[in-house]
C-alpha cells in the first residue's frame, strides 16, 4: 500500500486559486487544506460556489467583514 500524502496549504492555494488573504481567512475559520480541496465544485455541481467565494462568504458570516 502507498503512503498517503499530506495536503499542504500551497497545494490548496494553487488548486483552489486562492490568494494569501483567502488562505488567512480559511485558517481563521479553522479549515484545513484538505477541506478546501474537498469543496472544489465539479462540473456537475453548477449550484456550488467556487472555494474562494465560499470561504469569503463564511468569513463574512462569522466575523462581519473580509480581509482585502
Amino acid at each position: 500500500m502507498g503512503k498517503k500524502q499530506k495536503t499542504t496549504w500551497a497545494e490548496a492555494k494553487k488548486r483552489c486559486r486562492l490568494n494569501q488573504a483567502d488562505i488567512q481567512m480559511a485558517k481563521e475559520l479553522g479549515m484545513t487544506p484538505k477541506s478546501l480541496l474537498k469543496n472544489i465544485p465539479s462540473p456537475s455541481q453548477q449550484w456550488k460556489a467556487p472555494v474562494k467565494v465560499w470561504v469569503r462568504e463564511l468569513y463574512e458570516e462569522k466575523f462581519g467583514a473580509t480581509h482585502d
